[in-house]
């Protein structure tokens, strides 16, 4: 099991394959949908882009990357890891309003009677939240509450350690939080599926106010065998947000996908 934790953190890797995961927990990170794992290494570069001229001149561009893998073992379930680079950039009249950046590694190892355990490690930087560094590490436990290959539907369950560095001058926090997780996904027909996460963090010293949610929908379209369409809704809301900034952003995200 330790040679599997280990080459967990020493390799990076989504999508289509024999044993269907979750997206495991990375707070506040790229929320992706659900994904899967196959004994070969699969990879996806998803890019969305928007450009207006004229009166009114915006610049969107968006993009992520997606590496998969599972490992198999004679005395375990497999274990499936991913890594998840994202990006995100918008200008209005030549002035930047928007930009993040985010790295997500996780692993899920699955359990008897439907639990599951997971590991994530988490990174994101956006100075227009006031992150100059926000990292995350996050351990606990899952359990399928249904799957009868169309619907699914995961809870999870942990501690997470965070650090959050910031723009404007404030003091550097670092705090343990209470991570809890749902996440619910549907196959439409044989070209779509619809998925959903919602999240919640309380910060352990002070669960009642010191709290941040999150929540993603989104739909996927394959295009063919290597090309597929997303597009995304996410709300994010941070109770106690760092000094002058706003609790609540949302995005929204139109993205084509090429797996290879």
């Amino acid at each position: 099991m330790n040679k599997i934790l280990l080459s967990t953190l020493l390799s990076t890797t989504v999508l289509l394959a024999d044993v269907a995961t979750t997206d495991v927990a990375g707070k506040y990170t790229s929320k992706t949908s659900p994904v899967s794992a196959t004994t070969a290494p699969v990879q996806s570069i998803d890019l969305g882009f928007a450009n207006t001229s004229g009166n009114t001149k915006t610049l969107n561009l968006n993009a992520k990357y997606t590496f998969s893998h599972m490992i198999e073992s004679e005395n375990y379930e497999p274990f499936k890891y991913n890594f998840q680079a994202t990006g995100f950039l918008n200008k209005d009249d030549g002035t930047k309003t928007a930009e993040e950046y985010t790295a997500l590694l996780n692993g899920e190892q699955d359990l008897q009677n439907n639990w599951l355990a997971y590991i994530a490690l988490g990174w994101l930087r956006n100075e227009f939240k006031n992150y100059d560094n926000k990292f995350s590490l996050a351990i606990g436990i899952g359990k399928t509450i249904f799957d009868d290959g169309k619907q699914k539907l995961v809870v999870k369950v942990g501690p997470a350690y965070n650090i959050e560095e910031y723009s404007n001058g404030q003091d550097t926090e670092k705090f343990g939080s209470i991570n809890e997780y749902l996440e619910y996904t549907n196959k439409l027909n044989q070209f779509s599926d619809l998925y959903l996460k919602v999240g919640a963090m309380e910060n352990f010293d002070d669960l009642e106010e010191d709290y941040e949610t999150t929540a993603l929908l989104g739909v996927n379209f394959v295009l063919s065998e290597n090309l597929h369409l997303t597009i995304e809704e996410e709300l994010n809301y941070d109770n106690l947000p760092p000094v002058g900034f706003d609790k609540t952003d949302t995005k929204s995200i139109v993205r084509l996908g090429y797996k290879f």
